[in-house]
């Protein structure tokens, strides 16, 4: 008999998560983690007493009863509604794209009259079959919102210009055509009151995991201990890169404590003009309302991928992804290992999307 019956390699959303329902069902685990942390990139860190969002901003939003009653049996969830707002040249405009915004840009007061506004200027593009992300955008919104708060964003954003990039890359725009500044459409949304580390702690809970351990430095060693892997790291990385590397971009953040108890009055501030070489500001406090004296920001710049960084946005592009078809034909023919997480799967997962697929698994699952 093997030690346990999972050995599951990243305490991320989906490690923790498939851990904690794996010991409800009575099965023994071992959790592994080559960082010195569990929680994955939603791990915050305590500067200031401010929960500081480590690996960029995470709020959680869902409309699935069934994955927000999950979470919020495991830790507290505060109310906090995400609104961002972009900074274009020193202007403000609310996110996403609503009566708030039209108003700043054109002065109408409307709905009617925005729509009309759009109308026009997709009419006056004269676009039919959208060629690239610029065109696909402009013909989705129009000139202006395209060029104020689109095109400077996503191209630092990927690293080119929106005319080299695919028109699928904006398939659909979020417009409304009312004053309302929630980003998401979803029923519940907030973040763990304490930020997310309580939530990880409480999935963790009685489960043996090894922090500061690498699967790659041992691997005949973890692979003998357990009856079957749960795999949530590079997926190329698990088969020694023998069809070659996938590609990511990756974010690289420059964290400051201020002396000032609010710096821009809103937890996340995207610069959408090309001149500033940061995509967007966060300011962790408000994200569970903190009023502590001093505040603690963090400036995202986004780069290509490199061996020894952080991958974080899978490049969906042909290239990738027919090289990931052919990890994922490996990945498939497996019966003793499990793969699972954005890493695992080579594409951008929400974090309701993860707890719901580890929900639904068939090894998991359960009649209630």
């Amino acid at each position: 008999m093997k030690q346990y019956d999972y050995l599951i390699v990243g305490a991320g959303l989906y490690g923790a998560c498939f851990a904690y329902l794996a010991k409800r069902k009575g099965h023994r685990c071992l959790v592994i983690d080559k960082r010195g942390h569990s929680g994955g990139n939603m791990y915050c860190e305590n500067i200031e007493s401010i929960n500081v969002h480590k690996y960029g901003a995470h709020i959680f939003h869902t409309s699935n009863r069934k994955v927000w009653e999950f979470v919020n049996s495991l830790c507290e969830f505060n109310n906090y509604i995400n609104s961002p707002v972009a900074n274009y040249k020193g202007k403000l405009y609310n996110l996403p794209f609503n009566m708030n915004t039209f108003h700043a840009l054109w002065g109408v007061v409307t709905p009617e009259q925005a729509r009309e506004k759009i109308r026009e200027q997709r009419e006056r593009a004269g676009i039919s079959e959208p060629r690239n992300l610029e065109e696909q955008a402009i013909s989705l919104v129009g000139s202006d919102i395209y060029e104020i708060l689109i095109k400077g964003y996503t191209e630092k954003q990927w690293g080119r210009k929106c005319t080299e990039l695919p028109a699928s890359i904006i398939k659909r725009l979020p417009v409304r055509f009312t004053f309302d500044n929630n980003y998401f459409n979803d029923l519940w949304q907030g973040i763990p009151t304490g930020g997310y580390n309580r939530l990880f702690d409480k999935l963790l809970e009685g489960i043996e995991t090894r922090l500061g351990t690498d699967y790659f430095s041992d691997r005949q060693y973890f692979d003998s201990i357990a009856e079957k892997t749960v795999f949530t790291g590079p997926v190329d990385q698990f088969y020694g890169y023998r069809f070659g590397k996938l590609e990511y971009r990756t974010v690289r953040f420059e964290t400051s404590v201020l002396d000032t108890g609010n710096y821009q009055g809103v937890a996340v501030m995207n610069y959408t003009d090309a001149e500033t070489p940061y995509t967007r500001i966060i300011e962790h406090k408000h994200f569970e309302f903190g009023n502590q004296e001093k505040t603690v920001i963090s400036k995202e710049y986004s780069s290509e991928w490199k061996s020894d960084s952080e991958p974080y946005y899978p490049i969906n592009n042909e290239r990738n992804n027919c090289l990931y078809q052919k990890y994922k034909d490996l990945a498939d023919s497996e019966t003793s290992v499990i793969f699972g997480g954005r890493l695992a799967e080579y594409r951008y997962y929400d974090m309701h999307n993860i707890v719901e697929k580890v929900l639904e698994h068939p090894e998991l699952k359960t009649t209630e």
